[in-house]
C-alpha cells in the first residue's frame, strides 16, 4: 500500500497487523474514489472512518486538507495508523481517535462543517440488517455536518443485499440453517435404466418445492437529509456518494 498522489505521493503505508480483520482499500478503488472527489480534498477538513490503516485519510492530507480525523476502535491497527501518520509526515495534519465510529465520540470530534466523510464499515456489519440501520442513522448525523459542497462516501460490497427468513418472514444476517438460496444449484443423479427412477424423482421435487427459499431484498440506500446516492461498482466493492440536501429541501 501506499500513498498515489500529492505531497506524500509514492511513500509506502503499514498494512493491518496480523490477525486483524481490516480490509484495506485496494489501491485502484482508492485511486478511482478520488479521482471522484478531484480537487475537495483541500477544501475543507475530512473524517474517515473505520479508518483502518488510514489510508483514506492519508491520501486526503496528501492531496491538500488542512485537517484529517481518523477514527478506528481497534488499538493495535490506531497504532499502525500513527506509525503510517509518522512516516509521511503528516503529524501536523491528521488526529488519531480510538474509539467506535458509530459512536458519540466520532460525532463529538467531527470538524465542523466537514467537508468530506469517508464510512467503510464491516461488510459483515452493513450485511446485518440492524448494522446496516445503525450504519445510516450515522451517516445521517454526519450528512447533517456537511458543508454545501461536501460528500460523504461510504463502501460496501457488491453485490449488496439482506435476506429474508422464510420461517419469521423477518431479514435476518445470514441464511438460516435448511434454508436454500434462490440462486442454489441443486444436482441430482438418477439411474434411468432403473424403474423406480421417477418414484425417486418424483419424492425429490417434492422435497425441493417443501424447501423454504431464502428470499433477497435489496436494502435501502437513502440516507436521511442526504441527495444520492451516485454508486459506483468495482469488482466485489461499491462505492456510493451522498451531498446534503439544501436546507429548503429538508423536511422536519
Amino acid at each position: 500500500m501506499r500513498i498515489i498522489s500529492g505531497q506524500f505521493k509514492r511513500k509506502p503505508l503499514l498494512g493491518p497487523p496480523a490477525g486483524s480483520t481490516t480490509r484495506p482499500m485496494p489501491d485502484r478503488i482508492k485511486l478511482a474514489i478520488f479521482n471522484l472527489l478531484r480537487g475537495h480534498s483541500a477544501d475543507g477538513a475530512v473524517i474517515d472512518l473505520f479508518a483502518g490503516t488510514g489510508a483514506m485519510g492519508l491520501e486526503a492530507a496528501s492531496l491538500g486538507s488542512p485537517r484529517v480525523i481518523l477514527v478506528e476502535k481497534d488499538r493495535r491497527v490506531a497504532a499502525v495508523i500513527e506509525k503510517n501518520i509518522a512516516s509521511v509526515g503528516a503529524e501536523d495534519l491528521c488526529e488519531v481517535i480510538i474509539g467506535d465510529a458509530l459512536g458519540p465520540a466520532a460525532l463529538t470530534r467531527c470538524p465542523r462543517p466537514v467537508h468530506l466523510v469517508f464510512m467503510d464499515p464491516p461488510y459483515s456489519m452493513v450485511r446485518d440488517p440492524e448494522g446496516w440501520e445503525r450504519v445510516r442513522t450515522q451517516a445521517a448525523r454526519l450528512v447533517a455536518m456537511l458543508d454545501d459542497t461536501g460528500f460523504l462516501v461510504l463502501r460496501t460490497p457488491a453485490p449488496f443485499f439482506h435476506v429474508i427468513d422464510p420461517a419469521s418472514g423477518k431479514l435476518s444476517a445470514e441464511e438460516s440453517p435448511g434454508v436454500t438460496a434462490p440462486e442454489a444449484p441443486v444436482h441430482i443423479t438418477l439411474d434411468l435404466e432403473d424403474e423406480d427412477a421417477d418414484a425417486v424423482l418424483d419424492a425429490f421435487e417434492a422435497e425441493l418445492a417443501d424447501t423454504p427459499q431464502a428470499e433477497r431484498v435489496d436494502p435501502t440506500m437513502a440516507i436521511d437529509g442526504a441527495i444520492g446516492p451516485e454508486s459506483h461498482t468495482y469488482g466485489t466493492t461499491a462505492v456510493h456518494l451522498y451531498m446534503k440536501k439544501p436546507a429548503d429541501q429538508v423536511s422536519f
